[in-house]
């Protein structure tokens, strides 16, 4: 008599775990979509702190779904002209001081973009979070204030991914990504990335501070400070072209 009772437990488990990790993943890519849009075009600030000196770069990022990136760094001086690409699953670089252009090879994700904290992974890759990973309800805290779920999104076997475990912390109002911490091979923290300053940006609210922070480099850090932003406009895939990259101009 007792076997039915504990079959009939053990499907209602399997029957919850299976509506969490749902639940999950529709949280994540409604906070990927709430982030991006259908297209979107930012301008942006990036801050690199070190504990003896500072350098700053402005920057612009277009996308379009999830597939289609491209990042134009629009001064100082030096650098001005360099950009990233993403088509689908490959990405470029391309260097105007020696008008080259580097494919970034998987092995090259989990480098630094631009000598930040923020890897190519972290700024031309965002959308794999959804696609790559699996998704699991942890709980719920409060981040600076905001109610957040909190998912751990696991790497599924042979995906092209740097982080082994991401952990999100996902605002219930606003779908945003409040605080994400990234996790290796080992399981060991890596870097921590954390938002702040929610405010209407393009007609929906986004975070317009973000901070990147490595956890083996005390004083080091590397911020984002977002300033214009649009989203779900029309743009056409060709716009995310090798030709587009090297021609883009400020």
């Amino acid at each position: 008599m007792r076997v039915v009772p504990c079959f009939i437990a053990m499907m209602v488990s399997l029957f919850s775990s299976a509506l969490l990790a749902e639940t999950a993943t529709e949280i994540v890519r409604k906070s990927d979509l709430q982030m991006r849009g259908d297209s979107s075009y930012t301008e942006a600030t990036m801050k690199i702190i070190r504990p003896t000196w500072t350098r700053t770069m402005s920057m612009k990022t277009w996308s379009k779904g999830m597939d289609l990136s491209l990042v134009l760094v629009t001064a100082p001086a030096k650098d001005k002209g360099s950009a990233s690409l993403k088509r689908h699953r490959e990405m470029w670089n391309w260097i105007p001081s020696i008008e080259r252009v580097v494919k970034i090879a998987p092995s090259m994700l989990s480098q630094s973009w631009m000598g930040s904290d923020f890897t190519n992974d972290d700024l031309i890759n965002q959308s794999s979070i959804v696609v790559d990973y699996r998704h699991q309800m942890v709980g719920k805290e409060v981040f600076d204030g905001d109610q957040t779920w909190v998912i751990d999104a696991i790497a599924k076997p042979n995906a092209p991914v740097v982080w082994n475990k991401v952990r999100l912390w996902i605002s219930q109002s606003t779908y945003l990504q409040r605080k994400v911490e990234f996790f290796d091979e080992f399981d060991e923290l890596v870097n921590t990335m954390k938002t702040y300053d929610v405010k209407m940006l393009g007609g929906r609210q986004l975070a317009s501070r973000m901070e990147m922070l490595p956890a083996d480099k005390p004083g080091n850090k590397t911020q984002i400070i977002t300033h214009q932003a649009q989203f779900n406009f029309v743009v056409k895939d060709s716009f995310f072209s090798l030709s587009q990259m090297k021609a883009l101009r400020d």
